[in-house]
């Protein structure tokens, strides 16, 4: 084994966006949707349902994303305590999604741009997965049909019909539209609905979904019930059914891959002899085959990085063995990514 430094022009840094399908099951779009008993007659279920990609075997199978219905009023489910009316789980989501993106607990969210901004007082969430849209959601991978006995709806972001990027405190946005692909394929009403703003919010950094319950109903008929104090879950169990109905669910996740390449260099007169034992005499010192003295030869196969503590920090195997003599030499590229 034989070391030697690195210098500074052999690293270069890289960064690399990498989309990928968002599912576990490795298809861009999910076509069947479970849900467990368990979790929504449990603690959770009072707040939101989570969603699985089988319900084969729920132990093993794997959440995709959680339906959560948020009212200011506190409507839609059951109080915390009947004497305090209003203090439900409805209310602490509203709560909990109004710190996270509009910073200001005086705000209230809005659907919708320039002449067709709609206020709502409540809205569904979907909330992905964290280990499923890694860094973020990819902007006009989003497909999804809602469906109920009254018709269908086809809902992208519209990702690709603005130029330029908006906020919501300091959260990236695109408005939930009636199209395809990130576009509402320049329809007159742009993908939005009279009255009603946009069908919702897109968050691509926070993976979350808004979605507006009076837009949806207008198309769709698919409401929220805004009764006081009525059963939990009721309002999570309708948009799952409407997206269960619809049978298609498309998105995919985007990171960002940081490579540091490191470009290891051996030079016609390095690394030629080997140290191995066992080509030396142990009694006497000496090179115990002669070809190995004037016209040695060696086979790169492994590089090893340490540090100046002489740490091994990281190992890089060679697909095959590379033959090294003093009229050759090597130039390997190690790739790490972080």
């Amino acid at each position: 084994m034989s070391f030697k430094r690195y210098e500074t022009d052999d690293f270069v840094v890289s960064s690399d966006s990498i989309t990928s399908t968002l599912w576990s099951t490795g298809n861009p779009t999910l076509t069947e949707f479970f849900t467990s008993s368990v979790q929504a007659a449990g603690s959770s279920g009072n707040f939101y349902l989570s969603v699985y990609n089988t319900g084969s075997d729920l132990i093993n199978s794997l959440p995709q994303f959680e339906i959560a219905y948020a009212d200011v009023d506190g409507s839609g489910s059951a109080y915390y305590n009947t004497a305090v009316p209003g203090k439900s789980p409805s209310l602490s989501t509203y709560g909990q999604y109004r710190a996270l993106i509009l910073e200001d607990e005086n705000k209230s969210f809005t659907f919708g741009t320039d002449n067709n901004v709609f206020t709502t007082p409540n809205f569904w969430v979907i909330s992905m997965d964290r280990a499923r849209y890694k860094e973020s959601l990819f902007p006009g991978s989003l497909n999804l049909i809602l469906s109920s006995s009254t018709g269908t709806i086809h809902l992208t972001d519209n990702s690709s019909d603005v130029k330029v990027n908006t906020f919501i405190g300091s959260s990236r946005v695109y408005q939930l539209i009636s199209g395809s692909e990130g576009s509402s394929g320049n329809i007159a009403n742009s993908g939005f609905v009279a009255n009603s703003g946009s069908y919702g919010l897109v968050f691509p950094e926070l993976g979350t979904i808004l979605l507006n319950p009076s837009a949806i109903s207008q198309s769709i008929e698919v409401d929220a019930v805004r009764t006081a104090n009525s059963a939990n879950g009721v309002n999570n169990a309708t948009l799952y059914d409407s997206i269960a109905l619809g049978k298609s669910f498309k998105l995919n996740s985007q990171e960002t891959i940081t490579s540091d390449y490191i470009f290891t260099r051996a030079r016609n007169s390095e690394f030629n002899y080997t140290q191995n034992p066992t080509f030396i005499s142990g009694s006497t010192g000496e090179v115990i085959y002669n070809n190995f003295i004037n016209n040695p030869q060696t086979y790169i196969t492994t590089i090893g990085m340490y540090n100046d503590t002489n740490e091994l920090l990281a190992v890089a195997k060679l697909s095959r063995p590379l033959i090294k003599d003093f009229t050759k030499e090597a130039l390997v590229r190690v790739k790490l990514d972080f």
